[in-house]
């Protein structure tokens, strides 16, 4: 059959072992488990009579006949491996892996054991989680006794969280039902395979008028529930550099990066609007690619939507190895996924110890009705609580426009600092002078008593400083001199 022009690259449906095989590091096939370490099945005591907890008949039999199948008792293999990546480094982590082949990689009581015992062994000896998802949900032939398993699954998740250690997710095809609402959808990151099936409703339930194209990897990337779709040979360096970016804690605050334009400190307030909004001032790319290497981006808010103007994500600080999180304001109108998606980041860093620095840069909030009926007021309250809630040090750096609280709820209490081609204010300017009722001509009047420059912003307290350009033989952040 051939594809539709657009239609998503296919996922290769692989058994558990295989997807351990393409992720862990020194395999040469998919029997060579030289670095994978299983762990071993948990008793279950009593839990099944003959035919399991429903004394479902046939049941047995078809446990017997998986396990001939595939070679496995159950529908996860878990165990530990090294993960690699091109620099050579490793990061030990507990691989749980889905055996779709049994019985669909259903979750039954027992493999509800296992999930348990995978996501324990992980807190004993702090380690990462990593699943590796391929499952039609919880298993008919065990009822409510498959179904609370969802319950279990959380709870484990939620330790394992409350733990600070991180838990990927690796969406293969399918992942669908209660797998997906648990140990899919409920990870730190989510990756998945192009053209997985992904969805809490499998292919048989579904409504008969479903569009297919809305339960796919991709479909679900789009909606804000995924943040990549990572080809199968690009995997392992992807799930690797993930691993050594969340792995990587410090108590430290990040310095502010110096300033990357080759403006001075402007004589007006109007010419501090100018400046931040001349088209070839430096934005947030060029920042992050300054001061970051080995990023990797989140993408999406978790709740349907994504805002290209907000750049989420880890990166290596180049100077010293530390890990750094980033949200990052490119110079349009923050829509209300987009600060969510920022809260996500900033509440993970936190979650995980990782210092976390913000570039603003933002006429403000959108404001058209669409980002009303998005939630726009309470996406922007969110985000002000979780910078005021981070206990790991959060530095901004104001790079371009600073409008009013779209801008504001960015920015570190006591620690946000200002490049000399940027400006904060209350307003922008011209509505300011619309609020007031003054003419056009008075705009620029306006901008000089709203003290929005950025040696104004110093001297009334809002900002540190203002950080010096990159130019300078030893680039600092230092106080600029007072507003004359």
């Amino acid at each position: 059959m051939t594809e539709p022009p657009g239609a998503p690259e296919a996922s290769r449906r692989c058994t558990a072992r295989e997807a351990i095989a393409l992720v862990a590091t020194d395999f040469t096939d998919f029997t060579d488990f030289t670095d994978f370490t299983e762990l071993p099945a948990p008793d279950s005591p009593g839990s099944y009579g003959p035919d399991g907890p429903l004394a479902w008949q046939g049941y047995d039999a078809s446990r017997a006949r998986a396990a001939g199948r595939t070679g496995e008792e159950e529908s996860v293999v878990c165990g530990t491996a090294a993960i690699g990546g091109e620099d050579g480094g490793t990061t030990t982590a507990v691989l749980i892996a889905f055996e779709f082949g049994f019985l669909g990689g259903s979750l039954g009581e027992r493999t509800g054991d296992r999930l348990e015992a995978a996501h324990t062994y992980a807190r004993e000896h702090r380690l990462p989680v990593v699943s590796l998802v391929a499952t039609g949900g919880s298993r008919m032939q065990e009822g409510m006794r498959a179904l609370v398993q969802l319950q279990r699954v959380a709870r484990q998740s939620a330790l394992t969280r409350a733990a600070r250690l991180p838990q990927i997710a690796v969406l293969r095809d399918p992942t669908t039902g209660g797998g997906w609402a648990t140990l899919g959808a409920g990870a730190d990151v989510i990756l998945a395979l192009p053209g997985a099936q992904v969805g809490f409703a499998g292919s048989r339930v579904r409504p008969p008028d479903a569009d297919p194209a809305a339960y796919t990897a991709e479909a679900q990337c789009a909606a804000g529930a995924v943040d990549a779709v990572v080809p199968e040979r690009e995997l392992p360096a992807a799930l690797a550099l993930w691993l050594r970016l969340l792995s990587n804690p410090s108590t430290d605050p990040v310095p502010p990066p110096p300033a990357l334009g080759d403006a001075g400190l402007p004589a007006t307030g109007w010419e501090a609007v100018r400046a931040a909004r001349a088209p070839q001032r430096p934005r947030a790319e060029a920042y992050l690619d300054a001061f970051l290497i080995h990023r990797a981006a989140i993408s999406g808010d978790r709740c349907g939507g994504s805002d290209e103007g907000m750049l989420c994500g880890f990166g290596v600080r180049a100077e010293d190895g530390r890990t750094v999180a980033y949200a990052a304001q490119t110079g349009t109108a923050t829509r209300p996924a987009g600060y969510r998606t920022a809260t996500r980041l900033i509440r993970l860093a936190d979650q995980l110890r990782i210092p976390v620095l913000t570039l603003v840069d933002t006429p403000g909030a959108a404001n058209d009705a669409e980002a009303e009926r998005q939630g726009a007021g309470a996406a922007i309250a969110e985000l002000f609580g979780a910078v005021a809630a981070a206990e790991t040090p959060v530095t901004t750096l104001l790079i371009g426009e600073g409008g009013s609280g779209g801008a504001l709820a960015l920015a570190a209490p006591d620690n946000t600092w200002a490049t000399p081609d940027s400006y904060f204010s209350v307003i922008a300017p011209e509505l300011a002078a619309a609020i007031l009722k003054r003419p056009a001509a008075e705009v620029r009047a306006t901008a000089d008593q709203l003290h929005i420059r950025p040696q104004d912003l110093v001297e009334l307290g809002v900002v540190r400083g203002v950080v010096e350009p990159l130019r300078s033989p030893e680039p600092s952040a230092s106080p600029a001199p007072p507003a004359s």
